[in-house]
C-alpha cells in the first residue's frame, strides 16, 4: 500500500488515475503539478540494460508532489563548476541537487487547474550530452505552458553507460528506448490528465533535441507524436555502431571486464559513473571518428546514439531524405552564439591560440586549417579564439541543423535565437541553452549575477516565445513562413524573417 503524504506546501491536492494506479499531486489553483510519476520499471538488477519494462502496478494512491530521482550520472562539486564555468550558475539547468535511487525512470506533469479534456500535449527531452541532466531542473518547470492550456511533461532517460553504449548482448539505443517508452505512456495516460494524445507535440534541447531528431526517423516512434521542436540540435550526432563499440572496449577495460552484458552489469551503478567521468576528461584518450575522419560530437560527449538497428535503421538525415517523418510538423532552430556558454565561461575563448584552435578542430574536422581559416583565424585584428568559437558554433550547430530542416519532406519552419546576455560583462551572449528560460518562461531560475541571462532579461520576450511554443503544439500555426525554398527563417527576439545566409563552413563539409 502507498500512502498519500502531504503536499509540501498549502496546495490542495490533484488526482489523477493513471494505467498503473492513482497519483496524488498539487494543485494551487491555477496549475496542478504532478511529479516523479513512473512511466517504466526502476532499469536495476535483471533490467539493467534491459528494454524499458512496463511499471509494476501499485495499490492506494502514490505521492506525486516532490522532485523524483536523477538518472545515474556524474555530478560535479561545486569546485568542479567554479573550476570549469567561474561564475555561472548553471544547476537550474541540470538540477543536479536531485536524490539518487533506483525508480528514476520518471516523468512530471503541468496541466491546468480542474478538470478537463482534449488539451494539447507537449513533452519535453532534456539535453545534457547524453550524459546529464534531469526532466525536473528548474528551468523546466512546465507551469506557464499549463496556464496556456497546454499539459505539459518533462522526462528522465537512462543516460551514459546505462543508457547509450551499445554493448554485445544489450538492446542498442536504452535512452532513446526509454524516451520511446515514455511517450507511449502519454498515449495511454494522457487523457487521465486532461491530455489529447491524438495531440502531441515534442521539444528538446541540446542533447535532447539531438534525440528528438532521432525520433523523427525512428520507425519505433511513429505515430506517437505529431509536431517536433528541435532546439539547438539536429540528426548529425550519432555514430555507426562498430565505431561507438570501440567505446565499449574502452570501458571494458577500464572497468576490467568482458565486453558483455554480463560484464558490465557485474559492476556497479556507481563504478559505471566512475568510469564515465573518467572516459569524458579530454585527456582521456580514444578515436571515435567514423570512416571520414569525422567526429560528429566536436568531443562535448563520448556517448551518441548509434544508428544500424531497430531504432535507428538508417542516418537521420537519410531517413528523413527518404520521407520519414514527412507527415510530422517540425520546428528547428539554434543560437546565434552556441559555442560561447563553453568557450567564454572557461575562458578559451579569450586565450586559445592557432596552433591549438586547429588542433582541437582537426580531431573532428579533416579540413579545419582551410575552415579555421575561412573563419578569419589569421586575420590581423581578429583573435583566433572569435574565428574558433564562431567555427565550431556552425560545424557543431548551426550548419547541420538547416541541413536537418532541409532532409525533411514535411511541413518545416526554422528560427534564429539572437537575444544576447549580458553575463560576462555581455560576451556571454545568444549562446548554448540561452533560450531555454525563455521558452519555458522561467527567467527567475537563471536570472541575477551568476545566472546563465544576467541581470534583468525581457520578460516580454519570455512571454512571447512561451506563446509561440503553446500556439504551435495547440494548431501548428507559426507566425512566419515555412521554410521551403526561400530558406526563410525568422528571428526570435526581433521578429525578422529573411532567408538565411550561407554558412562559411558549408563549402568545406560533403
Amino acid at each position: 500500500m502507498t500512502h498519500l503524504a502531504e503536499p509540501a506546501s498549502a496546495d490542495a491536492r490533484a488526482m489523477a488515475k493513471t494505467e498503473a494506479g492513482m497519483v496524488a499531486g498539487a494543485d494551487d489553483g491555477v496549475v496542478a503539478r504532478f511529479l516523479a510519476v513512473p512511466y517504466a520499471a526502476p532499469p536495476v538488477g535483471a533490467l539493467r540494460f534491459a528494454a524499458p519494462a512496463p511499471v509494476v502496478a501499485w495499490d492506494g494512491v502514490r505521492d506525486a508532489t516532490q522532485r523524483g530521482c536523477i538518472a545515474p550520472q556524474y555530478t560535479p562539486s561545486a569546485a568542479e563548476l567554479e573550476k570549469a564555468l567561474p561564475g555561472l550558475d548553471i544547476e537550474p539547468l541540470i538540477g543536479g541537487n536531485q536524490v539518487r535511487g533506483d525508480d528514476f525512470l520518471v516523468l512530471n506533469i503541468w496541466k491546468p487547474s480542474g478538470a478537463q479534456t482534449g488539451l494539447p500535449v507537449m513533452v519535453f527531452i532534456h539535453g545534457g550530452a547524453f550524459t546529464g541532466g534531469a526532466g525536473a531542473a528548474a528551468v523546466y518547470d512546465g507551469s506557464a505552458f499549463a496556464r496556456q492550456g497546454i499539459v505539459c511533461i518533462t522526462i528522465n532517460y537512462r543516460l551514459g553507460i546505462e543508457g547509450f553504449l551499445p554493448i554485445p548482448g544489450a538492446p542498442t539505443n536504452l535512452g532513446l528506448r526509454d524516451q520511446i517508452a515514455a511517450l507511449k505512456w502519454v498515449q495511454t495516460n494522457a487523457a487521465a490528465f486532461g491530455g489529447d494524445a491524438a495531440n502531441v507535440t515534442v521539444f528538446g534541447e541540446s542533447a535532447g533535441a539531438m534525440s528528438i531528431a532521432n525520433l523523427l526517423a525512428s520507425p519505433l516512434a511513429k505515430g506517437l507524436f505529431g509536431r517536433a521542436i528541435v532546439q539547438s540540435g539536429h540528426g548529425d550526432m550519432v555514430r555507426p555502431i562498430a565505431v561507438a563499440q570501440r567505446l565499449v572496449k574502452k570501458l571494458a577495460k577500464m572497468l576490467r571486464v568482458q565486453q558483455t552484458v554480463e560484464g558490465f552489469r557485474g559492476k556497479s551503478i556507481a563504478d559505471a559513473v566512475d568510469a564515465l567521468r573518467r572516459i569524458s576528461q579530454p585527456t582521456a584518450r580514444i578515436d571515435l571518428r567514423d570512416a571520414n575522419g569525422r567526429e560528429p560530437a566536436f568531443g562535448l560527449s563520448k556517448f551518441l546514439p548509434v544508428y544500424g538497428d531497430d531504432v535507428l535503421p538508417d542516418h537521420p538525415v537519410t531517413a528523413l531524405r527518404n520521407g520519414a517523418a514527412s507527415d510530422v510538423q517540425l520546428l528547428i532552430g539554434t543560437n546565434t552564439e552556441e559555442m560561447n556558454l563553453y568557450f567564454v565561461p572557461s575562458g578559451v575563448k579569450r586565450k586559445i591560440g592557432k596552433f591549438l584552435a586547429n588542433f582541437a578542430v582537426k580531431r573532428a574536422e579533416p579540413k579545419a586549417k582551410e575552415i579555421l581559416r575561412a573563419y578569419g583565424i589569421n586575420e590581423r585584428g581578429k583573435r583566433p579564439g572569435d574565428a574558433f568559437t564562431e567555427a565550431l558554433t556552425d560545424l557543431v550547430f548551426r550548419l547541420p541543423a538547416r541541413r536537418f530542416a532541409q532532409a525533411h519532406r514535411g511541413r518545416t519552419h526554422v528560427y534564429e535565437f539572437a537575444w544576447r546576455s549580458s553575463a560576462y560583462d555581455k560576451q556571454l551572449g545568444a549562446c548554448h541553452a540561452m533560450e531555454l528560460p525563455f521558452v519555458f518562461d522561467t527567467l527567475a531560475t537563471v536570472s541575477g549575477p551568476k545566472g546563465l541571462a544576467g541581470g534583468a532579461p525581457p520578460q516580454e520576450l519570455a512571454a512571447k516565445l512561451n506563446k509561440i511554443w503553446a500556439d504551435f503544439a495547440k494548431t501548428g500555426e507559426l507566425p512566419w513562413p515555412t521554410y521551403d525554398e526561400q530558406r526563410l527563417a525568422c528571428t526570435l527576439d526581433t521578429g525578422v524573417v529573411a532567408p538565411e545566409q550561407p554558412y562559411i563552413a558549408e563549402r568545406f563539409l560533403p
